[in-house]
């Protein structure tokens, strides 16, 4: 047996040679590089060229260069701002911050919203009673149907015609509207809550890492260990605890009406309130279609089979058909979060002071109108990119993988 021929095709496959490039045209990798080279080398040359004639015709007008404007004194008025600004000492670059700050809680609180009513109407169309589907279908088909800019026009002028201060009317204790926005209580903080937000992080990250060792004893057992009494200790009872150590300081600023304003609590502007309504009123129509393709795409036999299991149509949706159209919708439902963000943008109509106008008002007195554009692409840029980056993250790791 020792001068056995052994088969060769029992042999571990043998990796093809590699082919070594020649320096012909007639080779197909040769090719590819010279053309990506002179492809590259093109682009570089018009950047170049852009960039050389830009400085040239700026230098001739002697128009300043560079971003030195941002440690300048801006002397912009801006009547909402989430940190500590004076037009009078403040500069370009602090009035810039606190632009990309409105213009992210009108895209953090928009998409939240956005999500959860597009959610509702795309179940509405889909449901079994009539004046509730008919409701939905053409709040859906009118919505979509309108341009965004006269929508938030008249959400503009819809907060206008709201009572003045005098007749605020409350709707909750503390609670007021008016045409000067919506007053709300104002929650005092102390140092105690920063201990028990810090508590509830931490708490956060626990759940996270017992959520993972969940999964991994799952996969290995079939067992899936009891999450919910961790997360509730962790992210409850701890910053709880923490913050009844501390003493469990608890007061709120209340509004109360003045003469011809109110005294204390926070505001909320009328702008804000417009641009945010109007953009969740009309980015949740297209959710709202997104939502019900998706619900559609589930096969109906997932129904039938819940159905004959007992199951009621409410937990057939939430448990097995929501799940499974969660991963076809997701893709879709982030290029509306995109176009929210960008079409928050449309702010500069009704006197929002958002990045865009902040942005608008520092070219139009510093003159530097790339430089201002450029920073505004950037600041879009990087925003649409992080939620992107976000919601890819999580389309993976809700996608199904096969073992």
């Amino acid at each position: 047996m020792s001068g056995a021929v052994v088969d060769p095709r029992l042999h571990a496959a043998r990796a093809a040679p590699k082919r070594r490039m020649r320096l012909s045209w007639s080779d197909p990798k040769f090719r590819a590089i010279v053309w990506q080279v002179l492809v590259v080398g093109i682009l570089a040359a018009i950047v170049a060229y852009l960039v050389h004639n830009t400085n040239k015709n700026l230098a001739a007008r002697h128009i300043a260069t560079g971003f030195a404007f941002l440690a300048r004194t801006a002397g912009i008025p801006i009547g909402e701002h989430a940190i500590e600004y004076d037009p009078a000492t403040s500069t370009y670059g602090d009035a810039l911050i606190i632009g990309i700050i409105n213009t992210l809680k009108v895209a953090i609180v928009g998409v939240v919203l956005t999500t959860i009513w597009g959610t509702l109407l795309g179940i509405a169309r889909l449901s079994k009673n009539w004046l509730l589907s008919r409701a939905a279908y053409l709040y859906v088909e009118i919505l979509r149907d309108i341009p965004l800019l006269l929508q938030l026009l008249f959400w503009y002028g819809l907060v206008q015609t709201l009572p003045s201060v005098r007749d605020a009317f409350a709707v909750l204790p503390g609670v007021f509207f008016s045409n000067r926005g919506i007053k709300v209580p104002l929650f005092d903080w102390e140092p105690a809550h920063s201990w028990a937000l810090a508590a509830f992080l931490v708490g956060l990250i626990g759940v996270i890492a017992w959520s993972s060792v969940a999964s991994k004893r799952q996969a290995e057992t079939g067992v899936r260990p009891k999450t919910w009494p961790v997360a509730l200790g962790l992210l409850v009872a701890f910053p709880l605890f923490v913050w009844a150590v501390l003493g469990a300081p608890f007061q709120l600023d209340m509004p109360i009406k003045g003469g011809f304003n109110f005294r204390g609590g926070g505001t909320i502007s009328p702008e804000y309130c417009a641009l945010t309504l109007g953009l969740v009123v009309y980015t949740a129509a297209y959710i709202a279609e997104i939502v019900r393709s998706g619900i559609q795409a589930v096969p109906q036999g997932q129904w039938e089979a819940a159905g004959a299991l007992g199951l009621r149509p409410g937990a057939v949706l939430r448990q097995i058909v929501l799940p499974q159209a969660l991963r076809v919708v997701i893709p879709p439902m982030t290029s509306q979060f995109l176009n929210l963000t960008k079409n928050s943008s449309l702010a500069v109509a009704i006197g929002y002071q958002d990045v865009v106008s902040i942005d608008q008002t520092t070219l139009n007195q510093t003159g530097q109108a790339i430089e201002g554009i450029a920073l505004l692409m950037a600041v879009f840029l990087v925003i649409s990119l992080s939620i992107s980056l976000f919601m890819n993250w999580y389309n993976a790791r809700i996608a199904l993988v096969e073992r």
